[in-house]
């Protein structure tokens, strides 16, 4: 069992590296690894080595994936898609369901009772698979807001609706099965509210009382989801992914002051969990499953893909404002994940013991719509978000913190070389230089939570954090980092007496941006001198070296935008120049004109 589980986890991060170096979806590689390390080599087999254990395993699992999907669930995001989310899992549900029955019954040959439950299983468009194809689709936040939602608040809806066939099915043959689904649903619906909401705002005010360290909040929440989801089980039978999607929900509009540490922490468990549970059920799949794949089988998954999704997602919208544009979109990307997997594998084996035989297709059809979705969604997404014209409004934008006569000058600089700035400032005036010149300006706090709703800062790659003071420097890049990276967050060199003893350590902040010592004072002391902002074309006939020999020793050197169009702050450990390259550089005005101030200009 070590091996194996050793196995798993480390191919599943290493896909997740291959899916980030080679811009993939993620969930592609962990599905195609499952199938490699499972059914197609025979290396494992996680029914034989995990026993019986593993099905409780993966139900916890998806519990704290789908709590840690609640938590980044805001109210904002929600106002912004109110009525289109409401639609989506409510009415869009409904249609999805009885559509997905009759394709099920009609095309797929299964009987009315196994349809049923399938439609119920594939209402699910869950997170563990729209999250990943989100972060690299560059979709507009509005867009991306409709996904989210729906596969979020889908994947308990879902579930409980499969759970309540489920139980249906169980119970027809044994008296009033209606009354016993809806006193099932009722039980359900109280048991979550109570546990997942009354468990997450005793968390929430035990954290602002201080009843619990700051070291042990991440641990206490994690052992928190776990309970509520066991005890909701308990009291109602697959309530508890409900429950812990709600508990989610709510700690997440909490604003406790340590969420966004805690919020981290969860995304680094849930990137395990996923590839862990995607490899795992892949590679359960047996050759006897695989084998049971038939022609209307197929062609039902088909028409799952190309008429049930679009389908209900043009009648749940008809007479709302959600554009052409974004039902088609919508009405194409329907991902199914580890939810619908695990729902299958756990209903099928008692369904087959119960005389419904047709049950034995469940797993290689969810299965099957899986990988079919994972692979056209997650290769489509990208080029159908461009041709629909429903992108970002850029290829990506600086953020510049501070407005001061020198970020004003280089904002300028690089937007006259086509880059995409945005300077903030908590200053009225001091932008107004800024505005006058046309860049654009963002006035107010950026560490606050009106920056996330209103910045968007997904379309933000690189942070320069250039105020004259050096702490709310490393403030602002800290906050930035865990969405950016680390190695994308920039201030300037902080200067004074015993420097190493007063300032913030390296560890707690940005780089140090440009590749000369130089602090924030002494960038805007000689702009005042003359200093001026020149960008310098790398080509094949002026190269790295004849740009060092022309640049005045004392200059310095502050980005570089290579031919890909992304802007690159430079640090003391800059690359090397290359073919295509810009570099835009600091530098002192020509030797002739020392004595006299001469505007700042960007010289061709």
């Amino acid at each position: 069992m070590t091996i194996a589980l050793v196995s798993i986890l480390v191919a599943g991060i290493i896909c997740q590296w291959l899916a980030w170096r080679f811009r993939l979806p993620a969930i592609v590689l962990l599905a195609a690894c499952g199938l490699i390390l499972g059914p197609i080599s025979g290396w494992i087999n996680p029914a034989v080595e995990f026993g019986t254990g593993l099905t409780a395993v993966t139900s916890l699992f998806v519990a704290i994936i789908l709590f840690e999907g609640g938590l980044n669930l805001q109210f904002h995001e929600l106002r912004e898609t109110a009525q289109v989310t409401r639609r989506l899992t409510s009415i869009g549900v409904i249609l999805a369901w009885g559509i997905g029955i009759a394709m099920a019954h009609w095309v797929g040959g299964l009987s009315w009772a196994v349809s049923a439950l399938l439609g119920a299983i594939l209402v699910v468009t869950g997170p563990t698979v729209i999250m990943p194809l989100l972060k690299h689709a560059k979709l507009n936040r509005r867009t991306a807001s409709y996904l989210k939602w729906e596969g979020i608040i889908n994947d308990p809806i879902g579930v409980l609706l499969a759970v309540l066939v489920y139980q249906y099915l169980l119970y027809s043959g044994e008296g009033p099965a209606i009354q016993s689904v809806i006193a099932s649903l009722a039980l359900a619906l109280g048991v979550s509210a109570v546990l997942g909401g009354g468990v997450a705002y005793g968390l929430g005010y035990s954290f602002r009382q201080g009843w619990i360290p700051e070291y042990l909040k991440a641990p206490s929440v994690i052992a928190a989801v776990l309970a509520v989801y066991a005890l909701s089980d308990l009291a109602q039978h697959e309530s508890g992914l409900l429950a812990t999607t709600l508990m989610g929900v709510v700690m997440g509009n909490m604003r406790l002051r340590s969420l966004d540490e805690m919020r981290r922490f969860k995304e680094y468990i849930t990137i395990i969990l996923v590839s862990f549970l995607f490899v795992v059920l892949t590679a359960s799949l047996t050759m006897e499953s695989i084998r049971a794949i038939h022609w209307p089988l197929i062609a039902m998954v088909l028409g799952f893909v190309f008429v049930v999704r679009p389908l209900a997602v043009f009648l749940a919208t008809i007479r709302t404002d959600c554009s052409w544009q974004d039902r088609v979109l919508m009405g194409w990307i329907a991902p199914r994940g580890v939810v619908a997997a695990a729902s299958a594998g756990a209903f099928a084996p008692a369904l087959i013991d119960a005389g419904f035989s047709d049950a034995q297709y469940l797993v290689p059809a969810v299965f099957m719509l899986i990988f079919t979705t994972i692979i056209a969604h997650g290769f489509s997404l990208g080029p159908l978000t461009k041709l629909l014209k429903l992108g970002s409004a850029s290829k990506g934008r600086i953020l510049i913190v501070g407005a001061s006569p020198w970020t004003i000058e280089l904002a300028s600089a690089l937007k006259k070389i086509n880059q995409d700035v945005v300077i903030a400032d908590t200053e009225w005036g001091r932008l107004q230089s800024a505005r006058q010149q046309g860049i654009d300006t963002w006035f107010g706090e950026v560490l606050s939570d009106l920056a996330e709703e209103a910045m968007a800062l997904d379309n933000i790659y690189t942070v320069l954090a250039a105020t004259g003071n050096n702490h709310y420097n490393s403030m602002v890049c800290n906050h930035f980092a865990p969405h950016l990276g680390r190695h994308r967050v920039f201030q300037p060199y902080d200067s004074g007496i015993e420097r190493h003893n007063r300032v913030v350590s390296e560890t707690r902040r940005g780089i140090t941006a440009f590749s000369a010592n130089i602090s924030y004072a002494e960038l805007w002391t000689r702009m005042i001198r003359g200093w001026a902002i020149r960008k310098t074309s790398i080509t094949d006939t002026y190269t790295e070296a004849d740009f060092l020999a022309k640049l005045p020793d004392d200059a310095v050197r502050l980005a570089i935008i290579p031919e890909s169009g992304k802007l690159e702050w430079l640090s003391q450990k800059a690359r090397k120049l290359q073919s295509g390259d810009i570099v835009i550089s600091f530098v002192p005005p020509e030797p002739s004109d020392e004595s006299v101030e001469k505007p700042i200009s960007l010289p061709a």
